[in-house]
């Protein structure tokens, strides 16, 4: 295969649509390889803009904005990192014979999760939890009826969990749909999904071309408040269990086609595997590959892009711990302990240009036996202060 040198007119390039930390990571793999990256996000100094050979702030979400800056870099590939952002400008662009990753119709599938449950369900027959499509508040409180309490109501689009809660009881519907109406992304329509009675989750990495298709270790993470804080790999399942996921894994991923890295996520309850949902790109549970495995997930997902093989080494166990901020400030800084920097632990500080309560801000990892590691990274975690 040929390699180009960044900058040239022949030059391999990447587009970025979103910007945050796991597109930083792409844009390092890719300069790694001597192409040309571009970074677009909605705002100023975006984590990949810091490593990027050129950055834009555009309205994602505005069709013809988008297009202009596609038209305008010509890149071979276009990566879309977030949900917010305009698929009708994929759609075009594709239709021009730009190289959408995976493909225009994977990005229209997966990042709405009505889209991809029904092509889950529906389509391809995957087994999933039980689940509801609604509008507003008098559809919200009969869909709880319907699929019973507990249950789980999330936005059809929003990211890193933003806008998810459990209804625990009829007095949790309001604040559901509250916490539900103010997430990012689009909450026009809702999802009641039943709560299933699981034993864990897991994301499972699934990494294909047109040669191939690799599974990473299957992560094992915790979640508050929707969000992850905590991934370890490998996550301990039957081998029934793991067979299963990566069955159906493969299903979803051949049916949606076209080339890089998935990250899919299940419920587990003994041998019985369900579907949760998919997104076509690196996922921020395996950000714990960046010390678990000679290519990171990361450096999978330029691979497979460019068609290269999928080989790598498997480490051994680690964990991740997300440091989320607790301050507002426009000059962030993080105090960090000595010792998260060690022979068998590091900490990857994301650059973000503000903080506010909430947003993760760097994150901790560790290569040791499952259980230190995770105890190890959620200590390094904690003991980051502002």
């Amino acid at each position: 295969m040929q390699f180009t040198t960044p900058l040239k007119s022949n030059s391999t390039k990447i587009m970025l649509i979103g910007s945050g930390e796991l597109g930083k990571e792409v844009v390092i793999e890719a300069n790694r390889l001597g192409i040309e990256t571009v970074a677009v996000d909605s705002y100023n100094n975006a984590p990949a803009h810091l490593v990027a050979n050129r950055s834009y702030v555009i309205d994602m979400k505005d069709k013809e904005e988008l297009l202009e800056v596609i038209r305008r870099e010509k890149p071979t590939y276009i990566l879309p990192e977030i949900e917010a952002l305009s698929i009708e400008a994929l759609i075009e662009a594709e239709k021009e014979g730009f190289h959408v990753i995976p493909n225009a119709d994977a990005v229209k599938k997966t990042m709405n999760r009505k889209n991809i449950r029904e092509f889950a369900a529906k389509q391809l027959g995957v087994k999933t939890s039980e689940y509801l499509f609604v509008k507003d508040y008098e559809t919200l409180c009969a869909g709880v009826e319907k699929i019973g309490i507990p249950c789980v109501v999330k936005p059809v689009m929003s990211s890193s969990g933003h806008g998810q809660s459990v209804v625990k009881s009829k007095e949790d519907i309001q604040k559901a749909w509250e916490i539900a109406k103010e997430a990012r992304g689009d909450s026009s329509e809702l999802i009641i999904e039943e709560f299933v009675k699981f034993d864990y989750e897991i994301t499972l990495l699934t990494v294909r071309n047109e040669k191939e298709t690799v599974f990473c270790e299957p992560i094992g993470h915790i979640q508050e408040d929707g969000d992850y804080v905590l991934s370890w790999q490998p996550m301990s399942m039957s081998e029934t269990a793991l067979k299963k996921a990566q069955d159906i894994a493969k299903r979803v991923t051949d049916g949606l086609g076209g080339r890089g890295l998935f990250g899919v996520e299940f419920f587990v309850k003994g041998d019985e595997v369900y579907f949760s949902e998919l997104s076509p790109r690196p996922h921020d549970t395996g950000m714990v590959t960046l010390i678990t495995q000679s290519q990171s997930e990361f450096a999978l997902h330029v691979r497979a892009i460019l068609g290269l093989p999928l080989d790598y080494i498997f480490y051994g166990a680690g964990a991740s711990g997300a440091y989320k901020s607790g301050v507002e400030s426009v000059t962030p800084t993080l105090n960090i302990p000595e010792n998260a920097f060690s022979k068998n632990s590091f900490v990857r500080v994301f650059g973000k240009p503000n903080s506010h309560e909430g947003r993760r801000m760097a994150v901790a990892l560790v290569l040791d036996e499952v259980e230190s590691a995770k105890k190890k990274a959620r200590e390094i975690a904690l003991g980051i202060t502002e």
